[in-house]
């Protein structure tokens, strides 16, 4: 694409520029519409995920909770504040555990939390694979 001596674009479509009423290549109008990585990254530069060593772990669990025919469905939240991993027996019930991630947490109590159903926190810490553990137990009635 370059421009010739009458200041015509050679070798791409153009297109009339809505807001000047110039005439735009279609490289410029792609590339102007797709935002690139700084524009891809910015928002969720802020948003608290699971990395893939923890997703890797819960995942694991989550998988043999299923074969034992204990879980049924999951649900993944990611927030501002926190990350969540809900799991549930049945879709259409409340969570049954939420493992959550909250990195405000870190210093004091662990990032990591199991939280069982009724809001209590099962077990709190640093170590992902620690503070699941809780949830290896089988289950029982009472």
């Amino acid at each position: 694409m370059r421009d010739n001596e009458q200041g015509k674009v050679e070798g791409a479509h153009v297109f009339p520029d809505e807001s000047s009423g110039s005439v735009v290549s279609l490289h410029a109008r792609r590339t102007a519409s797709q935002p690139g990585p700084a524009h891809a990254s910015a928002p969720h530069a802020s948003v608290v995920t699971f990395d893939r060593r923890e997703l890797s772990q819960i995942l694991q669990l989550y998988g043999r909770k299923v074969a034992a025919g204990e879980w049924r469905d999951y649900a993944l939240d990611f927030t501002k504040k926190r990350a969540v991993f809900s799991i549930y027996r049945r879709t259409s019930e409340v969570p049954l555990f939420r493992i959550e991630k909250d990195p405000s947490l870190r210093q004091r109590q662990g990032a990591y939390s199991v939280v069982a159903s009724t809001g209590a926190v099962l077990r709190r810490g640093q170590d992902l694979a620690r503070v699941i553990a809780v949830l290896e137990k089988p289950t029982r009635v009472i």
